[in-house]
């Protein structure tokens, strides 16, 4: 396995980050998923604009976007597999022990990890947690995730791939690593961006495909609505069929089954929408 560090690309083994690294010493970095499809990556321009933004909310210096494409080709190059995990980690870099940044410029790690195909649906539970729909870090993919590590491993323990949290005004905002769609009288609904949640790039492609509303929901609309599905880019478009004790039905409805087939259309005639 090879990755690329700081400007190569270098055996796994040999690569190594600084143990002073911001993005390791207080969570101060960013990141990107990205799906490669036979050593393809599906959407990068939308991630790395995504990721700038990041940048630019968390006050680091702009990704070079060239070096990151440079990046992603060759450790896809040195890595073949038919679906991949594509990661790319931007961080603060070396600093000091505390919250100030240092001045010796940022890391840049891009590494890539074999996936399979997910199921086409799957549970789902809601968490007690809240997201913060006001706090500094909202709408930016950021390193700090370690919310995100407890509320999956509660979804887990109940049987769940993933978990679902409410804001703090108790409306519906988002999962640990995925955007959340319900239909209501046959139409297709999700939480604006000012709910919280992140600004997914398979969320933006289901909206403009589907022609999907951005609806402000109470978090118990789950309770209520025909069908649910979540995006992201590992899982593209996935049914839902077990809410906390609610079962739906076990096989995806038509509005997500329709929602499924245009997405895997879509995406399959244009890797860069």
């Amino acid at each position: 396995m090879k990755v690329w560090l700081d400007g190569a690309l270098r055996d796994i083994e040999a690569a190594r980050v600084s143990v002073l690294d911001h993005g390791l010493t207080v969570g101060d970095g960013i990141f990107e998923t990205v799906k490669a499809v036979d050593g393809k990556p599906f959407a990068l321009t939308r991630h790395l604009q995504r990721l700038t933004r990041s940048a630019r909310g968390l006050g680091l210096p702009d990704p070079d976007h060239d070096e990151v494409r440079r990046a992603c080709a060759a450790v896809l190059e040195a890595n073949p597999m038919p679906l991949g995990r594509l990661r790319i980690t931007f961080t603060g870099g070396h600093g000091p022990l505390g919250s100030d940044r240092g001045d010796q410029g940022t890391t840049l790690v891009v590494a890539l990890g074999e996936t399979t195909r997910r199921p086409d649906s799957t549970a789902v539970v809601t968490v007690p947690w809240t997201r913060n729909e006001r706090g500094a870090l909202t709408g930016l993919k950021t390193t700090s995730y370690a919310e995100n590590v407890v509320a999956l491993a509660h979804a887990h323990r109940h049987g769940a791939s993933e978990a679902l949290f409410g804001n703090t005004a108790g409306r519906l905002c988002e999962g640990t690593g995925s955007n959340v769609f319900v239909v209501l009288d046959g139409e297709t609904h999700t939480p604006p961006l000012a709910s919280g949640c992140l600004a997914g790039v398979t969320r933006a492609l289901a909206i403009e495909w589907t022609g999907a509303k951005e609806t402000d929901l109470p978090l118990d609309v789950l309770r209520e609505a025909e069908e649910v599905f979540l995006t992201s880019t590992l899982r593209d478009i996935q049914a839902v069929h077990r809410v906390d004790d609610r079962e739906l039905p076990g096989t995806a409805g038509p509005v997500t089954a329709k929602a499924m087939r245009i997405f895997e259309e879509r995406s399959g005639d244009d890797l860069d929408p």
